[in-house]
């Protein structure tokens, strides 16, 4: 365990440096944070008319909701799934960066031939970068939620916007997200040598969480609890298999001898 603290407090001491990952740490939960509490102050002093013609599928989320409250409720549930990517961006980018930048800066070649086991260091790396990930998913919505409890004078929409669905999306599914681009990072940046190509070709597992954003602002699915437990369970069956395919694909016999 000592090994694997050691892990995690040098990977904190060299990527915290990069301003790129600082940006992204910061920058970005702040956003996302902001976007649904503007809205929810935005559409706060509009009457009930002003959204009566509302398409059908906004009205299955309502229940005793009326008019102004269902469309703040509705749009606010849009915002649920850029909380869930929050998790991927920020591991995904450190993680290219934990593996890749080592290799630029030839550091990781004396940590690969130390006594250090190939699982004690990717647990290592693995949770350097799933810490902040995760904390910066949790503090984004603990913000938003602080917000929404000044903001939002109903009672009913403050406890459908804070409902057991949030804590679903936000406890279980990010940080499953977050385990996910991570493996892939880790396979990734083992076949590569830049930090940046790393990060991109991780994001392409934004695009799933992407394409049940715009289905859901189509009216095509509805995000709910159940949905959610679902994607959970498939992204635990995920996980395993990236976890396994990301510990093959790191070769430190390879690095250490033929990586120029």
């Amino acid at each position: 365990m000592n090994k694997i603290l050691t892990i995690i407090d040098k990977e904190w001491a060299e990527i915290f440096k990069n301003r790129l990952i600082l940006y992204t740490m910061f920058l970005m939960p702040l956003l996302f944070t902001a976007l649904p509490l503007v809205m929810l102050g935005a559409m706060g002093g509009q009457s009930a008319g002003d959204v009566t013609d509302m398409p059908p599928q906004f009205l299955q989320l309502c229940g005793e909701l009326q008019g102004t409250e269902c469309y703040q409720l509705f749009m606010s549930n849009q915002f649920l799934l850029l909380f869930m990517m929050l998790p991927l961006v920020i591991p995904a980018t450190i993680a290219a960066y934990s593996i890749v930048g080592e290799k630029t800066t030839r550091c990781l070649e004396p940590l690969l031939a130390t006594p250090i086991s190939t699982v004690e260091l990717l647990l290592g790396k693995g949770l350097a970068a799933l810490i902040p990930g995760v904390a910066a998913g949790w503090g984004s919505f603990a913000l938003f939620a602080l917000g929404a409890w000044i903001l939002v004078d109903s009672p009913a929409l403050l406890a459908r916007l804070l409902d057991g669905m949030w804590f679903i999306a936000i406890g279980v599914v990010g940080p499953l997200v977050a385990l996910a681009g991570i493996s892939v990072a880790i396979m990734v940046s083992s076949r590569v040598n830049d930090p940046r190509t790393a990060e991109q070709i991780t994001m392409v597992l934004i695009i799933p969480l992407l394409g049940l954003f715009f289905a859901q602002i189509a009216g095509v699915v509805m995000v709910n609890a159940g949905l959610l437990w679902a994607l959970a369970g498939a992204l635990v069956l995920v996980d395993v298999g990236l976890v396994w395919l990301g510990a093959r694909a790191f070769q430190r016999e390879t690095i250490l001898t033929k990586w120029k």
